[in-house]
């Protein structure tokens, strides 16, 4: 807007005439209307910037923003937008743990023979659900003094004395495909993991090898507080390096379980928890073990889906012993002639009498005779 500032002060009717002025005070006068007019003219041209300042900051543009990029951004948002790239996911190289150290240095072969608890084969010849009925119920004992290496070796002995570490051998027996080092070493293979629904492609090296881990089915910790403390030193080794209680599983599961029982833990796949269970309640009652109550209680239930499923038997385990019948007595004749390999044993003779092949000694010709 403009503004047209004037230094004429107009003179009305009721103004003082010129000619009623002298010189001096008419030049007196025009001088202070000068100054009033200049000082009117000075406020009205603040008040008019500051109106524009106000008003004008609403509708101009800010001086800071680039309004070439802001146009470029807008321009981005089409009808079809192009999706933002995700990042790759970084995968953490797992780590072994001291229940599964990984392959040891050199193989070494376990004192003496695999041992365990119970008399032989015949302990677990029932299902599942039967034997889980015989396992005793107690609490937890406390967890003091539990070492791994100290009470039940070093991981992985040659227990069964094949000549191949433990590790190698579950990795053998789980893996399809494999590839060997050796008669013993595993160096690929691809692993069906029991716990979850996804293959592994196990490769072996310093940064691949911990992707698959060897489970204790019945971890370590949790047999030390159920039992394992009054085994020998020969069954608590036999029972870390049993093929009944390892299996070849991812190493998030393994990490996941820690020492978890059947009340705290169970596989992600539900289709095989049956046969988890069922492998606990085996190698629980193999080595002696019991159960908490809430242990007892998880693995119940998930048995009530597979009732006629049959335990299973350690290879560590003994057959039964065959105790042979008894041979009836021969039926002899008193007095006559027994063959040599009957020396000592015991016939019957028709009256009822027991006699003994050489129960005299040999006679002149060294011939035996039934004798009473």
């Amino acid at each position: 807007m403009g503004l047209k500032l004037s230094t004429d002060i107009p003179l009305t009717s009721s103004s003082v005439s010129k000619s009623a002025l002298t010189p001096r005070a008419a030049a007196k006068k025009w001088f202070l209307g000068l100054r009033l007019s200049t000082r009117i003219g000075l406020a009205a041209i603040a008040v008019a910037a500051l109106v524009a300042i106000i008003f004008g900051s609403a509708i101009a543009p800010p001086t800071d923003v680039d309004t070439s990029a802001a146009s470029n951004v807008r321009a981005t948002h089409s009808a079809s937008p192009s999706p933002t790239p995700s990042p790759t996911p970084t995968v953490a190289t797992p780590k072994f743990t001291d229940d599964d150290p990984g392959d040891p240095t050199i193989t070494v072969a376990a004192d003496g023979s695999a041992a365990v608890a119970i008399a032989s084969t015949d302990g677990t010849k029932m299902t599942t659900v039967a034997l889980l009925a015989t396992l005793p119920i107690k609490g937890r004992a406390p967890m003091t003094g539990y070492v791994r290496t100290a009470q039940f070796g070093a991981a992985w002995l040659d227990v069964d004395h094949n000549g191949c570490d433990t590790r190698n051998d579950i990795l053998a027996r789980d893996l399809t495909s494999i590839t060997r080092s050796g008669p013993c070493r595993v160096m690929t293979g691809e692993l069906a993991d029991p716990y979850v629904d996804q293959t592994i492609s196990f490769v072996r090296g310093n940064t691949t090898s911990a992707f698959v881990q060897i489970d204790h089915v019945v971890a370590l910790g949790d047999a030390w507080q159920t039992g394992a403390q009054q085994l020998t030193q020969a069954q608590r080794i036999s029972l870390a390096n049993d093929p009944l209680n390892l299996l070849a599983v991812d190493a998030h599961s393994n990490l996941q379980k820690s020492d978890g029982d059947a009340a705290t833990w169970l596989p992600a796949k539900k289709s095989f928890r049956c046969d988890y269970v069922t492998r606990q309640v085996s190698v629980k009652a193999t080595y002696g073990l019991w159960v908490t109550q809430a242990e007892h209680d998880a693995m119940a239930r998930v048995l009530d889906s597979c009732a006629d499923a049959q335990a299973m038997t350690s290879t560590f385990t003994p057959a039964p012993v065959v105790v042979a019948a008894p041979v009836a007595p021969a039926a002899v004749s008193p007095g006559a002639f027994c063959p040599d390999a009957l020396v000592g044993q015991s016939g019957v003779a028709a009256n009822g009498k027991t006699y003994v092949c050489g129960g005299k000694g040999a006679d002149a010709h060294g011939h035996y005779r039934w004798n009473a």
